[in-house]
């Protein structure tokens, strides 16, 4: 279906010299663009109308929404529905906009028609001008591409927009959380495994327990994390089933038959995941349930995170008035006042990154139960929220990892000093001498400042060599990871 005598692609550097305006129009009429970006009418009343706090939808929507631009141009040629020479324009500028060439003329907040109509049409617009452009045409005047009839051709924002989300996180998940997560966990299990034999004090209840190892506890911050990432290695499996073909309700109208599974399988070629194509689109489009179930695991990360960095923080306490089991690194000064104090920041800034993945995740279950009829129109909360925190927990990771973990070490002095105060050893005895007169030996060494040993051998009866025989804090541990 090429015209005759086709355009043929130029090199034609990425930029407009221009300054001023220039006029755009769409179904609504004229508007005024500014001349020297890409974008066209729909994005400058989107502009106009949704200039609502300062966050802008994330750029990787719009990296994701190249790769579906431009497997949609590939297949809609190969099926004989757009020109050759189009396509590789429209593939061209897609291209351009993946290595980040557009970022500034992709201005749109994140509040604005729940659909994402308007970045739908924002991508549409840039690459429609821009592959414009590399034919020779004008910018603007929506020739020889048109942004909905090329660009756009076979698709609707509500169904590309659920699958650029789709794209866009699980690549979020792949580059960005995913390993540095899965670093922090083996940074953790290395002290794990280095720690298993130093026996410490238990806590439960903020209150002293029988004792464990260094090494048994943080077994658990490793399992712990583990679980963690594979309830999101789970959950991207939802990410998989793309909504494109479905169109404006799910039905497909206005795309061609085998469009769904071209388009699918195009992108799977182009980002080597194993993407298909939905199989039910009205679920696809009514509703987000993947998202909210991928966002719900990463809140499961972020509880195991939050965890294991209060109680690292805790167990650093002091350097002398705390617990002061752990040493943690002195990364900054900690107090504009208090001269030489160091305070555990990387922890607390985890702590504070997961307060901010929990309240994103609800956000998302809040917006994920609002689809209505055909259409979810929640979707860019969601992304964001989901790209953000991502892109949080990830850092974090990353920081406590370099800046806390790697440095942290044992005062095994303290260690020791505390288990060798430790009431709750008296657990030991209680086969011996029973419950009763095991918990009386304990509150007398309490209430009369004795030493567990001295309370067993006046109130008990034993003597100091059974008393350390029986009462051995190595010996009480359990067998490892493995479990008493």
């Amino acid at each position: 279906m090429d015209e005759h005598d086709p355009p043929a692609l130029r090199d034609v550097a990425i930029g407009i010299a221009a300054h001023g305006f220039r006029t755009e129009s769409d179904s609504m009429g004229e508007i005024e663009v500014p001349a020297d970006r890409y974008w066209g009418a729909q994005t400058q009343r989107s502009l106009k109308h949704f200039s609502i706090g300062a966050e802008r939808m994330p750029l990787e929507v719009y990296r994701a929404y190249a790769l579906v631009k431009k497997a949609a141009a590939e297949v809609n040629h190969a099926a004989g529905k757009l020109p050759a020479w189009k396509a590789a324009a429209i593939v061209r500028a897609a291209d351009e906009a993946l290595d980040g060439a557009f970022d500034a003329h992709f201005p749109l907040f994140v509040y604005q028609t729940g659909s994402g109509t308007q970045s739908n049409m924002n991508i549409n617009e840039v690459l429609a001008n821009r592959a414009s452009q590399l034919l020779g045409g004008v910018i603007g005047s929506k020739a020889p591409v048109h942004p909905n009839d090329d660009v756009n051709l076979a698709q609707s924002s509500n169904d590309t927009f659920p699958t650029a989300m789709h794209v866009a996180t699980l690549d979020a998940l792949e580059r960005q959380l995913l390993p540095n997560a899965a670093a922090l966990t083996a940074a953790i299990e290395a002290k794990a495994v280095e720690w298993m034999d130093v026996p410490k004090t238990g806590r439960t209840h903020l209150q002293d327990a029988v004792p464990l190892t260094v090494g048994q506890e943080w077994s658990g911050y490793g399992h712990q994390l583990r679980d963690a990432l594979a309830r999101i290695e789970a959950a991207k499996a939802g990410l998989y089933e793309l909504a494109a073909g479905g169109t404006a309700v799910g039905t497909g109208i206005a795309a061609w038959p085998g469009f769904s599974m071209a388009i699918a399988a195009r992108i799977a070629a182009l980002t080597g995941q194993p993407f298909v194509t939905a199989p039910n689109k009205f679920a696809a489009q009514g509703s987000l349930d993947a998202m909210v179930a991928v966002m719900a695991a990463i809140r499961g990360l972020a509880v195991a995170l939050m965890k294991i960095a209060n109680d690292m923080r805790w167990l650093a306490s002091g350097p002398r008035c705390g617990i002061g089991e752990l040493v943690l690194p002195e990364n900054e000064p900690g107090s504009s006042i208090m001269p030489g104090k160091v305070n555990p920041t990387q922890c607390e800034a985890m702590v504070m990154v997961c307060i901010q993945v929990i309240g994103d995740d609800n956000a998302v279950a809040f917006a994920g139960s609002q689809g209505n009829f055909e259409l979810n129109a929640m979707r860019p909360i969601i992304i964001n929220n989901v790209l953000r925190s991502c892109r949080n927990l990830a850092d974090a990771c990353g920081t406590l990892n370099r800046f806390s973990v790697a440095g942290t070490v044992l005062n095994r002095e303290r260690i020791d000093e505390q288990i060798g105060r430790s009431l709750m050893l008296v657990t030991a005895l209680s086969p011996v001498i029973g419950y009763d007169r095991a918990a009386m030996v304990a509150h007398r060494a309490e209430a009369e400042g004795l030493s567990l040993r001295d309370a067993a051998m006046a109130y008990a009866g034993m003597d100091g060599a059974e008393f350390d025989r029986i009462v051995d804090p190595a010996k009480l541990v359990g067998r490892g990871l493995a479990g008493a």
